[in-house]
């Protein structure tokens, strides 16, 4: 695959995650006597990654993530001279996505913004969390995510089985962590409803940036013991190819 394929591949699927993801907070969790909650919208981000992952993992790797991205980077899955070039694309594609959600959610009358399924801590949390609870459960929820990637599409993982294993541990970190943080573990979800919510959403997001890249480094690190393999250096892509295909 060539470069605009995986970065195109890349755009589309971090669009995807986003509008899905957080369009299910914004238009469907709280809708009147028929909401989703909490439940629904962590499974429409497990959703999001798991559908994307088979339908352009075999292109670009299916990060769609700029902590995932580097996590896999540090762990030697990954060329670092295109560490970059995702990053941008991600953030494009959740920035277009959020623009999107807005177009939509803001045809509804009486329509107010509100947090916009940003993230946040203190005031902008759900459930008034610190900024102490917030830091570290959004590293060690992304530390676990990035493991589960780099052991899912190891050499010695069943192949074609990895986005169902990704999508459902995104699952559970909404699950876990959406009273706290409203769950980011991805720095470029949590940049394109920021930018949108503005104020207080804007200034708190370099913490979405800072403690799911730092998750993802200490992922890294550990899935180099963990995960070693001598006879490839890059694992598959997360859907059903040939074991000797690389991730990027």
């Amino acid at each position: 695959m060539n470069i605009t394929q995986k970065l195109s591949a890349e755009f589309l699927g971090t669009f995807w995650l986003t509008f899905g993801g957080c369009g299910s907070a914004v238009l469907a969790a709280a809708f009147p006597q028929l909401g989703i909650g909490f439940a629904g919208v962590a499974l429409a981000f497990g959703l999001t990654v798991l559908t994307m992952a088979y339908a352009v993992g075999n292109i670009s790797g299916g990060h769609f993530n700029p902590a995932v991205t580097v996590g896999l980077a540090v762990a030697g899955r990954f060329p670092t001279a295109s560490v970059v070039p995702y990053i941008i694309v991600q953030v494009l594609g959740a920035v277009i996505a959020a623009g999107a959600l807005y177009l939509v959610a803001s045809g509804k009358p009486g329509f107010e913004m509100a947090g916009f399924a940003s993230n946040g801590y203190g005031d902008l949390s759900a459930g008034k969390y610190n900024l102490m609870s917030a830091l570290v459960i959004e590293v060690l929820l992304t530390f676990f995510f990035l493991l589960v990637i780099l052991g899912s599409t190891s050499s010695h993982a069943p192949a074609g089985f990895a986005p169902i294993a990704i999508g459902l541990a995104l699952t559970l970190i909404h699950l876990i962590s959406i009273p706290v943080t409203n769950t980011s573990v991805n720095p470029a979800r949590s940049t394109g409803p920021a930018l949108f919510a503005g104020g207080a959403y804007v200034a708190q997001l370099w913490l979405f940036w800072l403690a799911p890249i730092a998750g993802a480094v200490l992922a890294g690190v550990a899935g180099q013991m963990l995960f070693r393999d001598d006879d490839q250096s890059l694992p598959r892509a997360l859907s059903a190819v040939p074991e000797k295909t690389p991730i990027a």
